[in-house]
């Protein structure tokens, strides 16, 4: 379903002249010379759309270093009238919105920890009503669409229509090469439901690390992302947080300059022509797919009966077992990612179990009124 928020064109709000767009900036401001000095060598790439800051920081744990404070708000000011850069920064509070106004700030975001809680997003968004200024909204820490799109329609709700949203990946246990895993899906899903929001790609925030950086930067305009926010630091070996994951200025031009930049539309009438056809072939594919897979289901709800009229347990692990391996090893044969297959036979799986559970339980549901018939 389609969501209809009141959105603004990006280009209609920021300067989108430069590609991909870009904001970019410490993870944190520490003192003035050093974000000032950053500024500078951000804006000399001419790289650079917007400069970012950490002023308030929300840390997972107290005694760490939780941001300059109001202080930094003067030391923007300055790097943006000596740079010409307008200017970005967090906000977790109401009252942040509105020491960050008072400071001429450009650019407001919402954090992963604020979007998490309706009550922080809704004090923030009332804090905005009345006032026209950008606002991006990072999804929360852990991955959950509703919340994501719930804050964005908060925000859009104050009467915010300079609205986008930023990609910083999700918290997961599973241990990965990502401080915060990227899931792609959730993006996706995200755009499809608001096509006219844009999205801006963190891949500081989903790396961690400064070497996945050109990685995920990629893949995030090959899904066309309209931009990236990337930590810089004119030192990130002496950086107060985060050092791991940001790049010096030049670092950063560097990155930028390898990236592919690919158009969103087709263009030509030959290329266009060869995309639909390549596209009526997967649509008959996955016509055929689907017939298969109700063709597997009717075979499911008959062994559904069998083992109902039986009394064999619907989950039978040795049999599972037997699928994943046989299965896994068939999909690798074919050139199909193990992931992938293994993905798609847990989905089945779990509508087989699904099915096999409904046949079980109108059994107990008819063996119930029949003995009640029987007793009457």
């Amino acid at each position: 379903m389609k969501l209809n928020l009141n959105i603004q064109p990006l280009n209609t709000w920021i300067n989108t002249g430069k590609q991909p767009l870009l904001i970019a900036g410490p993870c944190s401001a520490e003192t003035e010379d050093q974000l000032v000095a950053t500024a500078h060598l951000l804006a000399k790439t001419g790289k650079v759309t917007a400069l970012r800051a950490g002023i308030w920081k929300p840390r997972t744990r107290p005694g760490e270093f939780e941001g300059i404070g109001s202080i930094g708000l003067k030391w923007l000011d300055r790097a943006k009238q000596e740079t010409g850069l307008p200017t970005a920064i967090e906000v977790a509070t109401g009252k942040h919105v509105e020491e960050a106004l008072k400071a001429g700030v450009d650019i407001l975001w919402v954090g992963a920890r604020s979007t998490v809680n309706p009550f922080t997003v809704q004090e923030i968004a009332d804090a905005l009503k009345g006032v026209d200024i950008p606002v991006m909204v990072k999804n929360p820490v852990n991955p959950d669409l509703s919340l994501w799109i719930g804050a964005l329609e908060r925000i859009n709700g104050a009467g915010i229509t300079k609205l986008a949203a930023i990609h910083r990946g999700f918290s997961s246990f599973e241990k990965s090469a990502f401080r915060n895993e990227p899931m792609w899906d959730m993006a996706i899903a995200l755009k499809t439901q608001v096509p006219d929001l844009p999205i801006i790609n963190d891949p500081s925030h989903i790396c961690g690390n400064r070497d996945l950086l050109p990685y995920v930067a990629q893949k995030a305009l090959d899904l066309d992302m309209q931009g990236l926010m990337i930590e810089s630091h004119i030192d990130p070996s002496v950086a107060w947080t985060d050092a791991k994951q940001q790049v010096t200025p030049s670092a950063l031009a560097e990155l930028i300059d390898r990236l592919t930049l690919r158009k969103a539309d087709v263009g030509s009438k030959e290329l266009s022509s060869k995309l639909d056809e390549l596209r009526n072939q997967i649509d008959k594919i996955d016509d055929s797919i689907f017939q298969k897979m109700a063709e597997r289901m009717k075979v499911v709800e008959k062994i559904g009966t069998y083992k109902k009229d039986n009394g064999v347990t619907i989950l039978q692990v040795n049999r599972w077992d037997e699928i994943l391996q046989k299965r896994t090893a068939y999909a690798r044969a074919l050139n199909l990612h193990t992931d992938f297959a293994e993905k798609l036979l847990e989905l089945m799986h779990a509508e087989s179990i699904r099915k096999q559970t409904e046949i079980m339980s109108a059994g107990q549901a008819e063996g119930q009124a029949q003995e009640k018939l029987t007793h009457a």
